[in-house]
């Protein structure tokens, strides 16, 4: 085999056992236990970035949540990729974004098949963690994307961009739109979602600047990255606020509902609303008023790029440390980061004027 045979407890009980058994059994990881496991995800021994690229390997997509936009458009940019590398692509995953023991599920069944690397966007920054260690220590190459894991259990991240240019963006975007005065209100995905974390504590910390003043956030509500939810969740905003003058929405799901929500409200254009979407979902809001503009990443590109990381990986031209540097096709030269981050590049700003240049 190409591999060598999987000699964990975990796995093997996975093999004989449902599904449900397996995640039970193996995927009970609490923050204390990832600690206590220690070790890094960095491979051992020395990156050759000379190395024949690898061909024939198969890499397995478990994003956020299947059937989301955003993730279709992402793992798209992924499949694409391989198939210009010679390799194969195949994708698993959830129907929700809060099914975590889901997500340790697919990552067990993925280890099983013995494919060669896993891009995952992770639900939350622990509960992963021992599947993904078990993965690595059967040498499959571990790469988040979109929402990372705590570092050790993987090998490297693929940020849509620095924390630090998306969270302050948001905020000066929403400043600019409200005047530098008044109440804003954050809309969230899931309480655990590690990159919009990140992103609201910087958020919170670019607010904290006296040109600020004059704003104040009032709360950070939570939809799931569920249109349904995240709907309710801004029409209960605006009941518990009359005074809102914004929402940020650093979700593609979350905005798009905000927005659906707005454009059909006598709030239309008395509160302002940004955050991440795609072009393609805002569009119709930007040009019936209800947006002035949002930002995002092409998501295709941040698939992409997590794709020949992937094949970087596995092919030993990186092994993840902080300084390595590969060439990643039409995307160009990426040098690795601190804890394993690479970043794909700065947000594009989407407005009127711009907005049908883009069709993703």
């Amino acid at each position: 085999m190409r591999k060598s045979t999987i000699r964990r407890t975990c796995a093997a009980l996975a093999a004989v056992t449902s599904l449900a058994l397996a995640a039970t059994a193996c995927g009970g990881t609490t923050k204390e236990d990832v600690k206590n496991e220690g070790g890094s995800a960095a491979a051992a021994g020395k990156a050759d970035p000379n190395a024949e690229t690898k061909k024939g390997l198969t890499v397995g997509f478990l994003p956020k949540q299947v059937n989301n936009p955003y993730f279709t458009v992402a793992d798209k940019g992924g499949e694409k990729a391989l198939k210009e590398l010679g390799s194969s692509y195949k994708e698993v995953g959830t129907s929700s974004g809060t099914d975590t023991a889901g997500q340790v599920s697919y990552v067990n069944t993925l280890t099983q098949q013995q494919v060669d690397a896993i891009a995952v966007s992770a639900q939350d920054p622990g509960a992963l963690c021992t599947a993904l260690k078990q993965a690595m220590k059967n040498d499959i190459k571990v790469v988040t994307y979109d929402s990372d894991t705590n570092p050790e259990c993987r090998n490297a991240f693929i940020s849509q961009a620095s924390a630090d240019d998306i969270g302050r963006t948001q905020v000066q975007q929403m400043a600019e739109q409200i005047g530098n005065k008044g109440e804003i209100a954050i809309l969230s995905a899931a309480q655990t979602a590690t990159n919009q974390n990140a992103w609201i504590e910087i958020m919170k910390d670019e607010l904290k600047d006296p040109k600020y003043k004059d704003i104040k956030l009032v709360k950070v509500a939570y939809g799931d990255d569920d249109a349904q939810k995240s709907f309710q969740q801004t029409q209960g905003l605006l009941q518990e606020y009359p005074d809102l003058k914004g929402i940020i929405s650093p979700t593609t799901v979350g905005i798009k509902a905000a927005a659906q929500y707005l454009s059909g409200s006598k709030y239309k254009g008395k509160v302002r609303l940004s955050g991440l979407g795609t072009p393609n979902d805002m569009r119709k809001y930007v040009k019936n008023g209800t947006v002035e503009a949002f930002e995002l990443w092409d998501p295709a590109k941040l698939g992409e790029l997590a794709a020949r990381t992937a094949v970087a990986l596995s092919s030993g031209q990186i092994t993840g440390k902080e300084g390595e540097t590969f060439k990643a096709g039409g995307l160009g030269e990426y040098t690795i980061g601190k804890d394993g981050v690479i970043n794909l590049g700065k947000p594009t700003v989407f407005t009127a004027e711009n907005i049908d240049q883009f069709k993703f």
